[in-house]
């Protein structure tokens, strides 16, 4: 598969490159750019840091050692190296870095270099959340801290704006089409990788490959190549679908493509359900969240996955595409039972609607770490209360079952009900009969229906006015 990029300002052109090849592997070994590190080689650690901008001029920092080539076809990549000036010029935070002795070893450095860089770039000044996928800090975090608020007013180095103001055709074949495989109705080769430029593009090609495998953010498919070495045979890549990442507004409803990161999504869910935008600020990391898509976290069907518990209490409808045919569903309907979804071959996820309503969203995430951690219980409510009374509720819940599910006994035992303890009490009792969780190296399945249950009397109090979130609450 030939791939076009910019490396540290440089035009890189590859032809023929296997489209399974990751960012770190390929900077290390064939580039010879080893202060990229490999650490835990699964988008944890993020000491494989990278920056990368895209043809809009916007930059992420993302996890090279799950970034695929063909994944940076058009667009520019900033290794540790090329956050230095040409001349040799340290970058602020590099610089800070060294006169707050920020570094100790010096393994993971060039990882939150290339964090901390992006986050001076783009005026991010929240340095917790922005560095929280940079787990080594063999110095401790205080001193990395500082050296971050110390760059904070450092202008931005020339160097580091020149990738957002590239163009396609700057890049040698950057814009031809002639460098990818057209996928308009034909099959190409079994050993060809695709990469469509439309839905409509990706519906042909898919439905002559329904065995391919369809590659978004590759943060959870890049593990099946870096840690169980699997052959991914035909690969589809939809990064280049620009239509899968549109968001859409209406006075009945908000409408978010498959491709949408959950970085792009975040904002959006501020200004309509803040409470989930919170949760997803808990999603993975940075690095993570930039190149997650909500496609993919509904399509890979985990048990734990965090966004689809959300979109259910919400009330969401899923857009599927087959071919030219599409069909709707309710979000809860798609998930059938553990590893199995109602998913045609061939079909693949276009968008989900989530309706407008009032905002009676609360999300609660349970991890033993409260960043970057996979939750042992996930669970999301929106409960109508209407002269005392409550007059609907979904609540829905991840790490309790196979599958994301409702705990529709729960809602029937509050639904009609009055909006006092007692209610939840009884409510409360009603978990067993809606979910019998696993014990894992999460969490046990008595604790898991525990704290399932003090979710839901959390927002109870919540609602009538106590404060109950344990980051909030004073001696």
């Amino acid at each position: 598969m030939n791939v076009s990029f910019l490396l540290n300002g440089e035009s890189v052109v590859l032809a023929d490159e296997s489209p399974t090849v990751t960012a770190l592997d390929w900077l290390r070994e064939t580039r010879g750019l080893t202060a990229t590190k490999e650490g835990c080689n699964e988008g944890d650690c993020g000491a494989c840091t990278v920056m990368v901008t895209d043809p809009d001029g916007s930059s992420r920092a993302l996890n090279a050692c799950i970034l695929f080539l063909p994944q940076l076809d058009g667009r520019a990549l900033r290794t540790v190296e090329g956050i230095t000036g040409p001349d040799g010029h340290l970058h602020p935070v590099q610089q800070a870095m060294v006169d707050h002795h920020g570094s100790q070893c010096g393994f993971c450095t060039p990882g939150f270099i290339a964090a901390m860089a992006v986050a001076h770039l783009n005026g991010d000044r929240d340095h917790d959340r922005s560095l929280a996928g940079n787990l080594c800090r063999c110095t401790g975090y205080a001193p990395i801290i500082r050296a971050a608020k110390a760059a904070e007013d450092a202008p931005v180095p020339a160097w580091m704006t020149h990738d957002r103001d590239f163009f396609l055709p700057e890049i040698s074949a950057g814009g031809s089409s002639s460098r990818r495989v057209d996928v308009g109705g034909r099959q190409p080769p079994a050993s060809a990788a695709m990469q469509p430029t439309s839905s409509d593009a990706l519906a042909a090609a898919y439905a002559a490959n329904p065995a391919a495998t369809l590659v978004a953010g590759a943060t959870d498919v890049g593990l099946w190549v870096t840690k169980q070495m699997r052959d991914l045979g035909q690969m589809i890549f939809l990064n280049r679908c620009a239509d899968l990442q549109q968001i859409t507004q209406n006075e009945d409803a908000v409408t978010i493509g498959a491709g949408v990161t959950i970085a792009r999504l975040i904002p959006v869910m501020d200004d309509l359900h803040p409470s989930c935008a919170a949760m997803l600020r808990r999603y993975g990391s940075a690095q993570v969240r930039a190149a997650a898509t909500i496609g993919g976290n509904i399509a890979n069907g985990s048990p734990i996955g965090d966004g689809p518990p959300a979109l259910m209490a919400l009330g969401a409808v899923l857009h599927l595409r087959q071919g030219d045919a599409r069909r709707e569903m309710a979000l809860e309907d798609f998930f059938l039972e553990y590893g199995k979804q109602d998913r045609r071959p061939g079909e693949f996820i276009e968008a989900v609607t989530i309706p407008r309503q009032a905002d009676r969203l609360r999300c609660h995430k349970l991890s033993k770490r409260f960043d970057q951690d996979i939750s042992a219980v996930c669970g999301c409510f929106s409960i109508t209360v209407m002269d005392g009374r409550v007059t609907a509720a979904r609540i829905a819940f991840g790490g309790m079952a196979g599958i994301p599910a409702r705990a529709r006994h729960v809602e029937a035992a509050l639904i009609g009900q009055p909006w006092i303890a007692a209610t939840i009490d009884r409510a409360m009792q009603a978990f067993a009969q809606d979910f019998v969780p696993l014990s894992d190296m999460r969490a046990s399945a008595g604790y898991r229906l525990q704290t399932a249950a003090n979710m839901l009397r959390r927002y109870f109090l919540e609602d009538t006015g106590q404060t109950a979130g344990i980051m909030e609450v004073q001696p």
